[in-house]
């Protein structure tokens, strides 16, 4: 059990207790604006025709083991509407005292094995990786679902900036993390963007997996956090040009930021889930990735 694995490790009776600690986590923010609500539901639009014809089978993202052994737990990490958020809560089965955490965030399939598998295997490069849930313990088995689910988020993101927020006090104040990262894909990409605007001065790294940006500097100014975005070139969906456009607004910013798009792959060309991955892409994508975390999560990074 990982409880027990993971007695001496100094965080578990923090997060046996965890429970007790949920409910100090709210939203203070202001709503969404119409104009955002309205942005964001054409990117669901946008994400429904880009995975018109894709399905929930495991990509090749998911099949890769982790580099050392994990040991994972279902844990709560948030209280929303008086209901328990539960996520996969992952770290080196050889962790003896708290590490660098990764929030990471599910493409719009939602949190599934593949999601998981992921967790374990970026746990497998010594991160403690908290996969969270979005979706209140909903996974689609199809586009449609998927479709739903998005846009449950899009139409209450308040709900979704609470479990966020949860989730880094989770894995910050709970698991005693000395840096937090955040990841995700597609719909994850663009909340791992939002966690960096949520926490402009705390997150220590930010991955974007062709996720949804902007070029508002207004917004992008708060942010502090390093991001790495990797885009794909033949994406309607995350168009090049809207990329190219949040790159200028970072480099005007001067914002710490890496980012890449790679020609003549499509999107969720990385995702966990689906038929658009892309092996060569993927590979290089997730290289970056390690790299860029070991960079900015490392507790000897400056």
């Amino acid at each position: 059990m990982f409880i027990a694995r993971l007695r001496n490790t100094g965080i578990i009776a923090a997060l046996i207790m965890s429970g007790t600690l949920l409910g100090a986590c709210g939203s203070s923010d202001q709503g969404s604006s119409e104009d955002e609500k309205a942005a964001d539901r054409a990117n669901v639009d946008a994400m429904t025709r880009e995975h018109a014809n894709d399905t929930t089978t495991p990509s090749g993202a998911a099949g890769i083991a982790p580099a050392r052994a994990v040991i994972s737990e279902t844990l709560p990490y948030a209280e929303l509407g008086d209901e328990l958020v539960y996520g996969y809560f992952v770290a080196p089965s050889d962790m003896f005292e708290p590490l660098p955490a990764v929030i990471m965030i599910h493409e719009w399939w939602g949190l599934n094995d593949n999601i998981r598998a992921m967790a374990d295997r970026l746990a497998g490069e010594g991160y403690i990786v908290l996969a969270v849930d979005l979706y209140g313990g909903k996974v689609a088995g199809n586009v449609a679902e998927a479709r739903q689910l998005m846009l449950s988020v899009v139409e209450d993101p308040e709900a979704a900036n609470a479990n966020i927020r949860s989730a880094y006090e989770f894995v910050s104040a709970t698991a005693g993390a000395p840096r937090v990262g955040s990841l995700g894909w597609c719909f994850g990409g663009g909340w791992s963007l939002n966690t960096a605007q949520l926490f402009p001065d705390d997150l220590d790294a930010t991955v974007i997996y062709y996720g949804q940006v902007t070029n508002d500097e207004d917004k992008l100014r708060p942010i502090n956090s390093p991001i790495l975005g990797l885009f794909a070139g033949k994406d309607s969906g995350i168009k090049v040009s809207s990329v190219k456009a949040f790159e200028e607004a970072l480099t005007n910013l001067r914002k710490n930021h890496d980012i890449h798009v790679y020609p003549g792959v499509g999107h969720a060309f990385a995702n966990p889930t689906g038929r658009n991955y892309n092996e060569a892409a993927a590979t290089d994508a997730w290289r970056r990735t390690l790299e860029f975390l070991d960079l900015h999560l490392s507790v000897d990074a400056s």
